[in-house]
């Protein structure tokens, strides 16, 4: 099967998660997991799980934050594992089994702002990972958190924040606007091009853009207006080498779900000289060993409160 060619089995959710995120390369589906991994850890330190406690994994998608959960805390620890996506929710149950937690486990398909089948202060914990970025009413889905929360019970939720690269698009696009069409760099076009296919480009489209209207300060008061309490946000911007050192897989990855790859782009929307030009002027830069890459990740803990 092609790089880009959909499989049927699949769905957008795991055809990036498996596939895509990592564009076919096994160096850097290593690095993305390793940075997971970091993810993942920051996370359940601010969940502070402990034995016989119930955990819901909210967004599941391959179940990582739960089997984590699992090692850390043992046996005794029960978790929910849902997410919107059926292939996901059966690759998660697969591994379940293939780690032998499968007991520990309970799985259901659900939007993170819906959390039916999941009864009213009945778990202890609630955790997502690169979840809420996704949903439209990010405040309707903390209220499904706190509604599902024993009185006392924590939040902890990592989040990554788009809303600068949709900013730096919309920039773009205003000098590209505001210039003649011989006056503005023919390369210029073409990143603008390939940029407003994975972000909005507009103040109109940022803000109907779940993945960009809303800035670490937002989380807070999302949380604030879902009624939890103890609210803790730490924004971590962290630059280092690019993970993506080589043209054909920084074509064949995007940045998230709903971005499609460089190369379905450049293949839709550019002309035959227009994808010469553009990789003729771009992989020098991409596959430069002094490249570096920007991350911004959110996270945030908060507890419902007590009565």
């Amino acid at each position: 099967m092609a790089r880009d060619e959909q499989d049927p089995t699949e769905d957008v959710w795991s055809q990036w998660l498996l596939r895509q995120r990592h564009g076919g390369d096994a160096r850097l589906q290593q690095a993305v997991r390793i940075a997971v991994d970091r993810y993942i850890e920051r996370l359940l330190d601010g969940a502070q799980l402990a034995p016989g406690q119930t955990l819901v994994d909210v967004g599941a998608g391959e179940g990582l934050v739960a089997f984590r959960a699992m090692e850390r805390v043992g046996p005794t620890l029960r978790a929910w594992l849902t997410d919107v996506s059926e292939p996901m929710l059966q690759h998660a149950r697969a591994q379940a089994v293939e780690r032998g937690v499968l007991g520990q486990c309970s799985f259901l398909r659900c939007p993170a702002d819906h959390l039916e089948g999941i009864a009213d202060a009945s778990v202890d914990v609630v955790a997502t990972r690169s979840v809420l970025a996704y949903v439209a009413d990010k405040t309707a889905a903390l209220r499904e958190f706190q509604r599902i929360l024993k009185p006392g019970g924590r939040v902890s939720l990592a989040e990554p924040v788009f809303q600068d690269e949709a900013i730096a698009v919309q920039a773009m696009k205003t000098v590209i606007d505001s210039k003649p069409r011989e006056g503005v760099s023919p390369l210029m076009v073409l990143l603008h091009r390939w940029q407003a296919a994975q972000f909005p480009d507009t103040e109109e489209r940022i803000r109907a853009c779940p993945i960009a209207n809303y800035s670490e300060r937002d989380l807070i008061r999302f949380a604030q207006n879902a009624g939890l309490t103890d609210l803790h946000l730490e924004l971590h911007i962290d630059m280092g080498p690019s993970m993506t050192r080589s043209w054909d897989t920084f074509v064949h990855s995007s940045p998230h779900p709903l971005a499609p790859p460089l190369s379905r782009i450049m293949a839709e929307q550019f002309s035959a000289a227009e994808r010469d030009f553009f990789e003729r002027s771009m992989r020098p830069v991409i596959e430069d060993p002094k490249a570096v890459s920007t991350d911004r990740m959110a996270y945030l803990t908060a507890r419902k409160p007590l009565a």
